[in-house]
């Protein structure tokens, strides 16, 4: 299994300055290999005979172009084979609904990093301090929060220049070892994922949204100041530094939020369910969609992917059509306005919160996918504590006990 590994690096001001040099070097090579590729025909080969093609005029231009000698061999072929990288990601958006034109020429602001391919980097101590040596650069200070197991080879390391001006490292390792999925999964799990309240499950637990309406203000204010700016100003220069900044505390925020939830429920857990919801369809709904695209759902669900992934979790996304219309118990279906938040079966009489209900058909979906059998009884037994808040500030690490207190300790705090 690949897998990311994310450092924060703290390069001196000569070094800032050597590695915007190393991605505008970069940035331009990218676009004249761009204008290259687009005078080959198609009928000339595949798109990646096409890309190498282009590469391989590199040695030819480090004759006339001086630039490109001071970078690392694979971080040269890296810029070049980006071409390929993003036409494939075109298509893939293509495929996904979305209208895309074709590829343009990068300006400085939209090339923000560049890449070491196998070698060229290693990691280095000097004064007691770790380095991330980087062949034909620099040795820069990195901030190594953890460490990377001996067992897992380092495939690429990525440099990248937020627009905060903050530089990061991404390790792409491989070799992670994956646990085996169980045969006859125990502790089974649905997820119904909301506004309301965030994530609503099985366990009869409802997982409240995290409240960012101080950090959107503050941004809000932020971009207010930044429009009375003169555009290219030392002001706005400053002033877009600071959106920028709150951009990140926001976005940082509410990803640390989704990496602890998904966290918990793929170790938890040998099997979870979720809806396969169609998130672009519902972002471009009318009414809601800023609370839509604020939820993350996309992000969350594939967070909980390839975590479950990592721990050896069975993760099924399930058909989301009538998981919230048909009973858990009998199978009734029954039409609920939105402003419904109970589910009362006129056939059976069962009664459960709506999402909690919606999440019993999600897991029963999900054990058939897998071909699991499960207790047709089991959602009237466990109805009684469907209505458990925890505050998305009780989302801590995985294996805390404080994601199931009930609710007198989730309304203490």
């Amino acid at each position: 299994m690949r897998y990311t590994y994310r450092f924060r690096l703290d390069p001196t001001p000569e070094q800032r300055e050597l590695l915007d040099q190393h991605r505008d070097t970069c940035r331009q090579l990218y676009n004249h290999a761009l204008t290259e590729f687009e005078k080959i025909p198609e009928s000339a080969g595949t798109l990646t005979q096409r890309v190498r093609q282009v590469r391989d005029q590199l040695t030819d231009l480090k004759v006339w172009w001086d630039e490109l000698n001071d970078l690392y061999s694979t971080v040269a072929q890296a810029a070049v084979m980006r071409i390929e990288d993003s036409i494939k990601a075109l298509s893939q958006l293509k495929q996904n609904g979305y209208n895309v034109g074709s590829l343009n020429w990068k300006a400085p602001k939209d090339f923000r990093s560049f890449t070491y391919i196998q070698s060229g980097f290693e990691f280095d101590s000097k004064n007691g301090q770790t380095v991330l040596s980087l062949s034909k650069l620099a040795d820069v200070l990195l901030i190594k929060h953890r460490t990377i197991p001996d067992t897992e080879t380092i495939k690429q390391v990525t440099i990248k220049k937020e627009p905060t001006g903050n530089w990061f490292a991404s390790f792409v390792v491989d070799g992670k070892e994956t646990p085996e999925k169980p045969t006859d999964p125990d502790r089974c799990v649905g997820i119904d994922v909301g506004i309301l309240k965030y994530a609503h499950d099985t366990d009869g637990y409802a997982i409240e949204s995290p409240d960012f309406s101080d950090e959107r203000e503050r941004l809000e204010r932020a971009q207010r100041d930044l429009s009375r700016k003169e555009h290219g100003s030392t002001n706005w220069e400053t002033q877009r530094q600071t959106v920028a900044e709150h951009h990140a505390d926001l976005k940082r925020k509410r990803r640390d939020f989704l990496h602890k939830l998904s966290n918990y429920y793929a170790t938890e857990y040998d099997l979870v369910a979720v809806e396969d919801l169609d998130v672009k369809g519902l972002v471009e709904l009318p009414k809601n969609s800023r609370n839509r695209v604020g939820a993350a759902w996309g992000t969350f669900l594939g967070m909980l992917e390839y975590k479950c992934e990592r721990e050896g979790t069975h993760f099924v996304a399930v058909n989301p059509r009538g998981t919230t219309k048909e009973c858990a118990s009998c199978g009734v279906k029954t039409e609920k306005p939105l402003w419904m938040r109970e589910h009362s079966c006129p056939a059976c009489g069962f009664e459960a919160d709506r999402d909690a209900n919606a999440a019993w058909n999600i897991l029963s979906r999900g054990l058939e996918e897998v071909g699991v059998g499960y207790s047709e009884s089991t959602p009237v037994e466990t109805a009684l504590p469907v209505d458990t808040p925890v505050s998305a500030k009780r989302v801590v690490e995985t294996g805390s006990p404080t994601l199931k207190e009930r609710t007198a300790s989730a309304v203490s705090e």
